[in-house]
């Protein structure tokens, strides 16, 4: 119960985050977003439900599940490429005001 209201809590954050004006803020509520489903798939994959991969402790069955980890791993990596390249484009671009059209 605890892991799902983390999980709402960021998702929330981040998309308070992801409405506000500045890129920086924005950058951050992707990047709480990212780290919300990845909380969410790490859930998904059921590693509560699963034992230590040790060598004959358990057996097969009860391991781990790489398959969420991998996901998690991949998507770590992705976001984090993208939120450099988004700070990046952040800093080297103008005032992202919108507010005056002349």
């Amino acid at each position: 119960m605890t892991l799902a209201i983390t999980i709402a809590i960021m998702v929330a954050g981040g998309v308070f985050l992801m409405l506000q004006r500045g890129m920086v803020r924005i950058v951050f509520g992707l990047l709480l977003v990212g780290h919300a489903v990845n909380l969410l798939l790490m859930s998904a994959g059921g590693i509560f439900r699963r034992g230590q991969p040790l060598l004959g402790s358990a057996s097969a069955e009860k391991f781990a599940d790489p398959l969420p980890q991998a996901f998690v791993l991949t998507a770590i990596v992705i976001a984090f490429s993208i939120v450099i390249y988004m700070l990046t484009l952040a800093a080297s671009g103008s005032d992202d005001d919108t507010e005056d059209v002349s």
